[in-house]
C-alpha cells in the first residue's frame, strides 16, 4: 500500500485560501481542490465518522458532536469511545487488503478503544481534589509518555478554552511526526484545529484571522513537506467551513417559558432535568435536537419552532430522513439556525441562578455546545491577577473554579453546523492526485473511497 497522510484542517473553506497562506496556495495550485457538499449537521464528530466509514449519521449513528443518551436520561457531549461509531472504519477496510497495513490516529475524535495500531487524544486528569489536568491518552499507553517526554505536556490549555491558540496545533502536528519516526503507519490521520477558534471569536474578519492563517500555514508546510519527503500521499481536507452569525437563538428559554423545560435547584442554581422535561433542545452550533418526551407534545412543539426568528426549518420524521439523520440518537425534531444565527445551550432565566459551570470551560457537563468559552468575561476588573490567584491555588492543590467564561452570546461571531449554499464557505479536499477527483464537488460518505484509492495507488477498493 502506497503510505498516505490525511491532513484535517479543522473550518478550512476556499474562502480562506490565498495571500495569508501562500504555502498552501501554491501546493494546492499544483493538485486539485474540490468541495465537500456537507453532511447535516456540518460538526466536527459527524464529518469525520462520515469520512472514515463513508456512511452517513443514520447509518454510523454520530448525529453530532453529542446527543441525549435516552436510556440514562442524560444529555453528553464529546465522548471518546470508537464504540459509539456504528460502521466499520477505513482503516480496517484497508487491513482486509492489507494485513500488514498500519494506522495512526492523531487526534480525529472517537480516538479511544479504536482497532487503530496508534492513537493519541486529549484526555485531561481529575483529581479527587477538583484539579483539571493536562494529559493525553495514548494507544499503546507507553507512547503517551514517551511523546510527552520529547514535546513536553500536551498544551491542553491551548487547545480549547479563552487561551485556546497555536501552540496545541504545533504540538499535534510535532507528536505526528514523531510517531511516523519512530512507527511508520501506512496511513496517518491528523487533526489541526487552530482556525476553529478566531473564525469563531471573530467571524471571516481577515484583519483579526490573518495572524493565524498565516500560523496554519507554517504548520501546514512543515507537515506537507515532511510527509512528501518520505513519498507519502497528502490528503489535506476540512470538516465545515465558517460563516459570519449576529444572532444567537436562546431556544431552551423559549421551551422554559412555554412549560416545556423542568430545573432543579442545586444550592440556589438550576440545572436542567433533562428526564422530566416534556421538551428540551440539545443545542450543536447551528443545529439543534429536539427531544420530546410525550409524543402527542410534537405537534405543539414543531409548531412553537417554526415560529422562532432565526430558525430556517424544522424537520420532522420525513425531514431526517431526507438529510440522513434518521437514527434513534437524533432528536424527535431537529431545529437548523438560518444563515445568521445559531444556537446557544443557556436555559436559565436569570443569570444568577445559571449552574456553576456556565461561567467555567466545562465541555461535559453543559447539555450543548459553548463557544463563549473562547472567551474571558471582559466585566471582570483585575482578570489576570484573578485567573493567577486560581493557578496558585491550582499549583498548591487547593480546590479552586475557573468562573471566568462570561454569558454574554453575542461575543460569537462565526458559527458553522448548516449547510451553506456558497461553495466558498464548505469544506474541501485537496490532492496532487488529481485523476482521482473526476468531479468539482462530493459526497462526504466518498472521502472513505478516497482514501483507499489513494492507500492503493488509484485502484479503487472493494468494500
Amino acid at each position: 500500500m502506497k503510505k498516505t497522510v490525511v491532513i484535517d484542517v479543522v473550518a478550512l473553506s476556499p474562502r480562506l485560501i490565498g495571500q495569508h497562506t501562500p504555502f498552501l496556495a501554491d501546493w494546492a495550485a499544483k493538485g486539485k481542490q474540490v468541495s465537500i457538499n456537507p453532511v447535516l449537521p456540518a460538526v466536527t464528530c459527524s464529518a469525520q465518522a462520515t469520512y472514515l466509514t463513508g456512511q452517513w449519521p443514520e447509518e454510523h449513528g454520530i448525529v453530532g458532536n453529542g446527543w441525549y443518551f435516552r436510556d440514562e436520561c442524560e444529555i453528553k457531549f464529546w465522548r471518546q469511545s470508537n464504540k459509539l461509531v456504528q460502521a466499520s472504519k477505513v482503516w480496517e477496510t484497508a487491513r482486509r487488503h492489507d494485513p500488514s497495513f498500519t494506522c495512526a490516529n492523531m487526534f480525529w475524535w472517537y480516538n479511544m478503544y479504536s482497532t487503530v495500531d496508534y492513537a493519541v487524544t486529549p484526555r485531561p486528569l481529575y483529581p479527587s481534589d477538583g484539579r483539571k489536568l493536562p494529559d493525553v491518552h495514548s494507544q499503546p499507553m507507553p507512547l503517551r509518555d514517551r511523546l510527552q517526554k520529547e514535546l513536553g505536556q500536551f498544551p491542553l490549555f491551548s487547545f480549547w478554552g479563552p487561551n485556546a491558540n497555536i501552540t496545541s496545533t504545533r504540538w499535534i502536528a510535532d507528536a505526528s511526526m514523531l510517531v511516523d519516526q519512530w512507527h511508520d503507519p501506512t496511513l496517518t490521520l491528523i487533526y489541526l484545529p487552530h482556525l476553529d477558534y478566531n473564525l469563531q471569536r471573530c467571524g471571516i474578519d481577515f484583519s483579526k484571522i490573518a495572524q493565524d492563517l498565516h500560523e496554519i500555514d507554517e504548520v501546514l508546510k512543515d507537515l506537507i513537506t515532511y510527509y512528501e519527503k518520505k513519498g507519502a500521499e497528502v490528503i489535506l481536507l476540512s470538516e465545515y467551513g465558517i460563516t459570519n452569525v449576529n444572532q444567537p437563538i436562546h431556544i431552551n428559554r423559549i421551551l422554559r417559558e412555554q412549560g416545556f423545560i423542568t430545573v432543579k435547584d442545586e444550592l440556589g442554581l438550576e440545572t436542567l432535568d433533562a428526564g422530566t422535561s416534556r421538551a428540551f433542545a440539545v443545542a450543536d452550533h447551528q443545529v439543534a435536537h429536539i427531544y420530546v418526551n410525550n409524543p402527542e407534545d410534537i405537534p405543539q412543539v414543531k409548531k412553537l419552532l417554526q415560529n422562532i426568528p432565526g430558525i430556517e426549518r424544522v424537520l420532522d420524521e420525513k425531514g431526517k430522513k431526507q438529510y440522513h439523520l434518521h437514527h434513534e440518537r437524533a432528536g424527535d425534531l431537529v431545529a437548523l439556525a438560518d444563515q445568521n444565527s445559531w444556537f446557544t445551550y443557556y436555559y436559565w432565566l436569570d443569570d444568577a441562578k445559571a449552574p456553576d459551570y456556565a461561567r467555567t470551560v466545562d465541555i461535559h457537563r453543559k447539555p450543548g455546545y459553548d463557544p463563549v468559552e473562547m472567551f474571558a468575561n471582559p466585566d471582570i476588573k483585575f482578570l489576570k491577577a484573578k485567573v493567577g490567584l486560581k493557578l496558585l491555588k491550582k499549583k498548591l492543590g487547593f480546590r479552586y473554579l475557573m468562573d471566568i467564561i462570561p454569558l454574554d452570546a453575542s461575543l460569537v461571531k462565526g458559527s458553522h453546523g448548516r449547510i451553506e449554499e456558497n461553495t466558498e464557505d464548505r469544506p474541501l479536499l485537496i490532492s496532487r492526485q488529481q485523476h482521482l477527483l473526476e468531479n468539482s464537488a462530493i459526497e462526504p460518505t466518498e472521502v472513505h473511497n478516497l482514501i483507499m484509492a489513494h492507500l492503493l495507488e488509484g485502484k479503487l477498493a472493494e468494500r
